[in-house]
């Protein structure tokens, strides 16, 4: 972070300095843990439902904060007063992008693959300039300002995932880190219930391109109509990516290797480049083909953005991370989060896979939730299009994943290739007892159910190498 004053920070977010020196300066770390206080920081004391975080600006005092961001005074301890610490927050983030105007902000949201997208864009951009990127899926009102604030005077790109369950959410992210690039890779159905449809998801998502001032870039999937359509919504300059003739970023001779991994050429500014993708699965494919369009409009030659493609890994974990067992079980790990459109995908690779390796294939579902009213039907599709995949065995995983068992059983009349299990402990046994040298296991669940634990069990039971 780059150093500001007590006074010009309060003066920005409408504060009120008690106990704190309005020349004393904030260069350290802005946290919401106060484990993490440091000399020189700024800790911000938000409420819980169960812990108050002003109960910890002392501890935050002792470890040498400068000050405090507090809804009220603590004795003896140097706060900034405001009425709401959180929305102050994403005020300190704004202040200090302000004065950043030489760093270049990638935004980018969408249904899914935002954070394996995210992860590209970073890979590619590093080796050109100072990058900053949020850790995992950090894309919410937290977690996004946390993330400017690591900007300094050297920093040259940030690249801003911003998440949302609601319409104005993007809107909000995207004021706080105004962007030069705006990035919509997909409207899906995540967090639908909370939206209401996916003409509102869409809205909130468009609100990316809407934050963009004239000599900015739309990034926009020319292979999905709701994101195409807001071409209407921006004043800057459009760019598409997909596999459409059309798109301006595109991909043709789609090719999967044994692992599941896509290659392909790249078509972009009047060039062709080969692209061998790392990670597993043809859906990185519109990924990889946004974040080159990112990086292109952040300055990247065509051939720059095709030799980092080819060198680019997973950077985020539970992220279709595969690890092969000594005894010959091969288990995907994809259980940081799951909506309808990603569990397709991982299927889809699944069912590569165990075609091209002759192997037995195995999903471990778990609920996808924050579907509404379309949940049992949602659901219901993710069990019928494992036996159009031809999964080989499905393990549907808690209460509210039971339409899966249901589905997978209505659409190909199986017998126990299709089993309930309600919970975590239930499927292991299963899995413990059935699975044999070769087969491959995809783990999959929203990300509140923890199915990581399934997965790191999995890979315990094979022991090490």
């Amino acid at each position: 972070m780059i150093p500001v004053s007590c006074g010009d920070i309060a003066t920005f977010v409408k504060g009120e300095l008690v106990g704190a020196d309005p020349s004393a300066v904030i260069d350290g770390p802005v946290v919401i843990d106060s484990r993490k206080a440091a000399p020189g920081g700024l800790f911000v004391a938000l409420p819980g439902e169960n812990v108050d975080g002003h109960s910890f600006v002392a501890k935050a005092t002792e470890a040498g904060v400068t000050v405090s961001l507090t809804s009220r005074p603590i004795e003896g301890c140097p706060c900034l007063v405001v009425e709401d610490p959180q929305l102050a927050l994403g005020l300190v983030a704004r202040y200090v992008m302000s004065r950043l105007p030489n760093c270049l902000v990638v935004g980018l949201t969408g249904s899914q693959g935002k954070t394996s997208t995210k992860d590209m864009i970073a890979q590619l951009l590093t080796p050109y300039g100072p990058t900053i990127a949020p850790e995992g899926s950090f894309n919410n009102e937290l977690g996004h300002p946390l993330t400017a604030l690591q900007a300094d005077e050297n920093t040259r790109f940030l690249v801003a995932e911003m998440g949302a369950a609601k319409v104005g959410d993007i809107a909000y992210l995207a004021n706080i880190t105004p962007p030069r690039i705006g990035l919509v890779l997909n409207v899906g159905t995540s967090h639908i219930a909370q939206f209401g449809s996916q003409d509102n998801i869409a809205l909130g998502k468009g609100e990316m391109v809407e934050a963009l001032t004239e000599d900015g870039t739309a990034i926009l999937n020319a292979d999905d109509p709701r994101v195409a359509a807001m071409a209407s919504r921006t004043k800057a300059k459009v760019v598409t990516f997909g596999e459409s003739a059309g798109a301006d970023v595109r991909a043709t001779d789609v090719v999967l290797d044994d692992q599941a991994r896509a290659g392909f050429t790249l078509h972009m500014a009047g060039g062709q480049y080969a692209v061998q993708l790392q990670q597993m699965g043809e859906h990185y494919v519109p990924n990889a083909l946004a974040a080159a369009a990112a990086a292109h409009a952040a300055g990247l030659e065509p051939q720059q953005v095709a030799d980092g493609l080819n060198a680019a890994t997973a950077g985020s974990k539970w992220r279709m991370e595969v690890t092969e067992r000594p005894d010959g079980v091969t288990v995907i790990n994809d259980a940081y989060n799951a909506n309808p459109e990603s569990v397709r995908a991982a299927l889809k690779a699944l069912a590569a896979i165990g075609r091209s390796r002759k192997a037995r294939t195995w999903a471990v579902l778990g609920e996808m939730l924050s579907l509404g009213a379309a949940s049992t039907e949602l659901h219901d599709g993710i069990g019928r299009l494992a036996v159009r995949l031809d999964i080989n065995r499905l393990i549907a995983v808690t209460e509210g994943a039971r339409p899966i068992h249901l589905g997978a059983n209505l659409e190909g009349s199986w017998g126990n290739e299709s089993v309930y299990a309600p919970d975590i402990d239930a499927a292991l046994a299963i899995l413990r007892a059935e699975l044999a040298p070769g087969d491959v296991v995809l783990v999959k669940a929203s990300h509140a159910l923890a199915f990581e634990r399934l997965a790191e069990e999995l890979i315990k039971d094979g022991g090490t190498a």
